[in-house]
């Protein structure tokens, strides 16, 4: 059962999506305005409700998710109303009011099901280490780590590309880009970097000698207490 929150200026007892008075979500519904939105509930699902002013949803569907809406967003509109419904509305599903129950309730599945598996594949963790693509942060054990934009990239490079041999002037060229036109050294200086952020899991940034470094996976048990004084 998902909690859903319906955005509608309609007046009166008819029901905005008439199927989903014979399904069993939790639903609340609230005027369609900005000032509204600050106190709104949380929610599974939110549906805007554009059958009559297509011009003041479309408003509203900018204000959500130009300020971060954490919920998928779907829209309700008449047969007639598709026609002015495109990409840079920023919603994720449109719904017709017509639609029946079991239409509607696989959608509000697949909506959060959609939402659940980006969550999942934006974050790594792995060894100790957890990375969060989506708000460019990292945590080791739990515990936030202060990284530059640079030394969160490189990273994210390694993590994703575990046990693998990068020479420096592939890290350069995948981390920093082609028109980068430092030398490999910035490399090994933002890896020293990086190791002394990671503290104790410093070992995770191996170095290949005469040829770079690589990212080292460990099982949860081999995680050392304390990591060796390696550095680049």
């Amino acid at each position: 059962m998902a909690q859903l929150l319906i955005l509608s200026s309609a007046q009166g007892s008819t029901p905005i999506l008439p199927s989903l008075e014979l399904l069993s979500h939790r639903t609340r519904q609230i005027p369609a305005e900005p000032a509204q939105l600050v106190n709104a509930p949380s929610a599974d699902v939110v549906f805007v409700d554009a059958r009559s002013d297509l011009v003041g949803a479309k408003s509203l569907c900018k204000i959500l998710t130009t300020t971060g809406l954490d919920a998928p967003l779907i829209l309700i509109v008449t047969e007639g109303g598709l026609t002015a419904v495109s990409t840079d509305w920023g919603v994720d599903d449109v719904i017709l009011v017509t639609a029946g129950p079991a239409e509607v309730d696989a959608r509000i599945r697949l909506a959060i099901g959609r939402l659940s598996k980006d969550q999942v594949s934006s974050r790594i963790q792995t060894s100790g280490i957890t990375i969060d693509e989506s708000s460019y942060s990292a945590k080791v054990h739990g515990k936030p780590l202060d990284l530059t934009y640079k030394e969160f990239q490189l990273l994210h490079f390694f993590a994703t590309h575990p046990s693998r041999v990068f020479t420096r002037e592939q890290l350069l060229s995948e981390v920093w880009g082609y028109d980068y036109f430092g030398g490999t050294r910035t490399v090994d200086v933002h890896v020293r970097r990086l190791r002394a952020k990671l503290g104790d899991l410093e070992q995770l940034i191996g170095t290949v000698r005469n040829v770079g470094y690589r990212f080292n996976v460990y099982e949860d048990d081999q995680l050392p207490a304390t990591a060796p004084g390696a550095r680049a």
